[in-house]
């Protein structure tokens, strides 16, 4: 019996891509391990598509699906244009939970400035917990949305934020009650705030412009899973420094009180981005006009390094495994 979360990579590519046979000449960039989004030839032009299901939270389901797609589009270097809701909800479910799942994602896409163009909606037995899985698109001219093939030994990886963002923020909005005799109130505000920052879009735009060698929205299986994957993509290794990798003192506590790793928890508000290292200086420097924060947390290095992380310098490398189930399912059952 497989595991709740996303399959493992090797499982994906066996029963899942090997069965995708016909290959159609329009296609630009196709499904693969750590591949955000597909890219269609549209003349002048690239549509940029993503799709992604929100199934681990409750509370911010609404506001969480516009943004996961968004991100993905964001990671492309591409401003998202619209987005598509498919939802299927349990049995019980009101039209007042309905209505406020909307209007989390009605006013998230207008922030957002993406206009939900379409969708389905229903009530079935098939869950027991609400499911949206929503579709977005965006558009950038012919050739510039961004790609993590770019990336070669000596780039730097950036990420944005900081650890477990998403995750810190649904764990403390789901499970509050449990919480409450561990964390303070100005805590739990803290985490719960979280869920308010879990855009990557304007990330995503600003590296975009400034140049990059790909990107990656932290998603399942956190910031040890997002590095693994470009790897995979790039065919390239990595030294990954863990003392540098930010992380917010209430998301190390709500970690530690669920004995779960903050590394491998799911992190959307948080973009993993690649630069060579001429370009290092300016991306930085533009993030700091648009007020993001960004962190330098490592370095590409040739395939035969291996794809490894080291705790603090002069530490031992430690490999980096692919990822697995993401640590929010240990919490969430």
């Amino acid at each position: 019996m497989l595991k709740a979360g996303k399959l493992d990579s090797d499982l994906l590519k066996k029963i899942v891509f090997e069965k995708i046979t016909y290959k159609s000449p329009h296609v630009l960039a196709r499904p693969g391990i750590g591949e955000d989004c597909a890219v269609v030839d549209f003349g002048d032009y690239e549509c940029v598509m993503s799709t992604d299901p929100i199934t681990a939270a409750v509370n911010e389901i609404g506001r969480l699906a516009v943004h996961i797609t968004c991100n993905d589009i964001a990671s492309n270097g591409v401003q998202p244009l619209g987005i598509m809701l498919a939802v299927m909800l349990p049995l019980g479910t009101t039209e007042e939970d309905i209505s406020l799942m909307m209007e989390q994602a009605g006013q998230t896409a207008a922030e957002l400035g993406v206009e939900i163009i379409g969708g389905h909606t229903e009530i079935t037995s098939a869950v027991n917990t609400p499911v949206i899985v929503s579709t977005a698109i965006g558009r950038a001219e012919k050739g510039r949305s961004q790609q993590a093939k770019e990336m070669r030994p000596g780039d730097y990886i950036m990420m944005t934020k900081a650890a477990g963002i998403e995750g810190t923020g649904i764990i403390a909005s789901d499970f509050e009650e449990q919480l409450k005799d561990c964390c303070t109130a100005e805590e739990l505000k803290e985490a719960k705030q979280m869920l308010s920052q879990v855009s990557v879009v304007r990330d995503g735009i600003v590296a975009g412009k400034a140049g990059t060698a790909g990107m990656h929205d932290i998603t399942e299986g956190g910031v040890l899973g997002a590095v693994w994957e470009m790897c995979q993509i790039s065919g390239t290794g990595c030294e990954l420094w863990i003392d540098k990798i930010p992380v917010k003192a209430v998301t190390k506590k709500i970690c530690n009180i669920f004995d779960i790793d903050y590394l491998r928890l799911i992190s959307s508000g948080c973009m993993l981005i690649i630069v060579h290292p001429e370009n290092k200086a300016y991306l930085k420097e533009e993030m700091d006009k648009a007020h993001v924060e960004i962190s330098c947390i490592g370095q590409i290095k040739e395939k035969e390094f291996g794809i490894m992380s080291r705790e603090n310098t002069g530490e031992n490398l430690i490999e980096i495994f692919p990822p697995k189930s993401d640590e929010l399912y240990k919490v969430i059952g």
